[in-house]
């Protein structure tokens, strides 16, 4: 029989579990990001509001809600508290899938993190469910959409951080390559309509999609992520690729690229020989020399376009001088390369016969790069207006 009376007083152990110092700059970080983090835990509800005040999540006690209060709300009012509860404490596994359902009935979009089988529902019922890899249970990494296998909320942050820019990668690449195509459609087409020879033959739009388009779509793909992705809102979950001026962008670049192009290809018959006509035109163009040297301003002035797009499509919002880094080197890589194969075609005697080109001399090289410039000159134009749009607003 052990007594317990007369004891003496030793001391006091105490048992805390703090946060990883990497989660609470990760909760600020998706809290700029427009992403809001919710702390679902069975702890009793000072010692939530303790954690949470540690993580940025909440700092008053009138944003901490436990299961027992939970329980008394109906699907609105849990609907409705959750538009300002940051601490749900002392849960059940109902309560859990309430929250989400809850969420989701307010049309956000919910990511769920879980260990154990009781959260295996509310992993289930989220959009996104993530379970733990070390500590999680088989039946929550079943329920659950991914597992994070180094069960550290800072690997969440760094995902969504990595998706979006994976996502602006995506969307750029397609909206440079529609717009490059488009320009070359509406410079053909309008040569159908109006009745003058093909700027263009099959060979040099190969050549264009293949170089011109092919390798700034490579560098756009993997171009780095704006250090100010984290700062922009959330997607909304149906939005589409062309959100936010996709279509107008696409179609105006698009048009400026062929404006350009055609520009170039009719400038010896009307600047140089004064043509006013199409039928002048085309008696100047009755010239096959005259008509290859035009042809050449075109292709030349299509494909080099096409590099200085690529620059400003990098970061439609932001200047070009922002490209002036070493993040940026494989946009320059494809730029450089580009330049000198599209120089090659119109230079090396072989290529030129065999894409049917001319040679140029320096100072048409420099009036055409000058004429390619217009798409990173009006992307400039167009940045520096929304600079100073967003000056005025504040």
């Amino acid at each position: 029989v052990i007594s317990e009376d007369n004891l003496i007083f030793v001391g006091l152990v105490g048992m805390v579990d703090p946060p990883r110092p990497e989660a609470i700059p990760a909760v600020s970080n998706l809290k700029e990001a427009g992403i809001t983090t919710i702390m679902i835990t069975g702890d009793h509800a000072d010692t939530a509001f303790a954690i949470a005040g540690e993580l940025g999540i909440t700092s008053e006690q009138q944003n901490v809600m436990t299961g027992a209060e939970l329980d008394t709300l109906g699907d609105e009012e849990i609907q409705d508290a959750l538009k300002s509860k940051r601490v749900f404490a002392r849960v059940s596994p109902e309560n859990k899938v309430q929250i989400v359902n809850a969420l989701q009935a307010n049309g956000e979009i919910v990511a769920m993190t879980g260990d154990g089988v009781n959260d295996a529902p509310s992993l289930k019922a989220a959009d996104i469910g993530i379970a733990m890899g070390i500590t999680g249970t088989d039946v929550a990494k079943g329920a659950a959409d991914m597992v994070l296998t180094d069960d550290n909320f800072a690997s969440i942050e760094k995902a969504v951080r990595e998706g979006r820019g994976i996502y602006a990668n995506i969307q750029k690449t397609v909206w440079f390559l529609l717009s490059s195509n488009f320009g070359e459609v509406i410079t053909m087409l309008v040569a159908v309509l109006v009745g003058y020879p093909f700027p263009l033959t099959a060979l040099h739009i190969l050549w264009v999609n293949l170089i011109t388009d092919g390798i700034p779509a490579l560098a756009l793909g993997a171009d780095s992520k704006d250090p100010d992705i984290m700062k922009e809102k959330p997607r909304a979950k149906k939005e589409s690729l062309f959100a936010k001026g996709g279509y107008a962008l696409t179609i105006f670049y698009g048009t400026v690229i062929a404006l350009i192009t055609t520009l170039a290809f009719l400038y010896i018959p009307v600047i140089g020989h004064g043509a006013r006509t199409i039928a002048e035109i085309n008696n100047v163009f009755a010239d096959e020399a005259l008509k290859i040297r035009a042809m050449t301003y075109a292709f030349t002035t299509l494909g080099v376009s096409q590099l200085f797009h690529m620059f400003g499509m990098s970061n439609i919002n932001k200047t070009f001088f922002r490209q002036f880094t070493k993040q940026k080197w494989f946009l320059w890589v494809a730029f450089v390369l580009g330049f000198i194969l599209q120089v090659a075609v119109t230079e090396l005697p072989f290529l030129t016969t065999a894409f049917g080109t001319s040679e140029l001399d320096f100072m048409e090289w420099v009036y055409l790069a000058l004429l390619s410039t217009c798409p990173l000159v009006l992307h400039e134009i167009r940045v520096f207006f929304l600079f100073l749009k967003k000056k005025i607003k504040k």
